[in-house]
């Protein structure tokens, strides 16, 4: 879910771990040229999903810490690919503390349905966390720190030498 610390957890474990570190919303502008809300008001979350897929897609994703947009998890062929080259782990938040997170929630660049509301998009999305996750971190009402020795624990066996 956006807010829930991937980019700033990411660069954390990478950086622990040795690892390069990829943001695809990060790349998702790269590879449109323009920032995700952009992309949205121009073309509507239906294509920057499309394009979300298709750098997931492109992904390497071994022995990489790769945070996804929270959108990610709507595309089958994304995540398939993902799942077989890398273990997942889903930052789990409840969604009173997200909202808390989440200022700027129309303005963010979270692809999802118009008049979608946070609460309607928590529910939709969190079962397909669950569904793709190798690893789920509870990180509610948790620190950084905190939640950033738990991914280390649970990722270090499956963290190549």
């Amino acid at each position: 879910m956006p807010g829930a610390g991937k980019s700033t957890i990411g660069v954390l474990i990478a950086d622990n771990l040795g690892l390069e570190f990829v943001d695809t919303d990060k790349s998702i502008e790269l590879e449109c040229g323009k920032p995700i809300q952009e992309l949205l008001n121009q073309s509507g979350y239906l294509a920057a999903r499309a394009v979300e897929e298709a750098v997931l897609l492109k992904e390497q994703a071994k022995n990489k810490v790769v945070s996804t947009g929270g959108s990610a998890v709507y595309s089958a062929a994304g995540m398939a690919h993902l799942t077989a080259n890398a273990v997942t782990v889903f930052l789990d938040v409840d969604i009173n503390e997200l909202t808390h997170r989440i200022e700027d929630f129309d303005t963010r660049g979270i692809m999802r349905k118009p008049d979608q509301s946070l609460t309607e998009l928590f529910a939709e999305r969190r079962q397909l966390y669950l569904r793709y996750a190798d690893i789920c971190i509870d990180c509610s009402g948790k620190g950084i720190q905190d939640c950033l020795q738990q991914v280390i624990a649970a990722t270090r066996p499956y963290v190549s030498s």
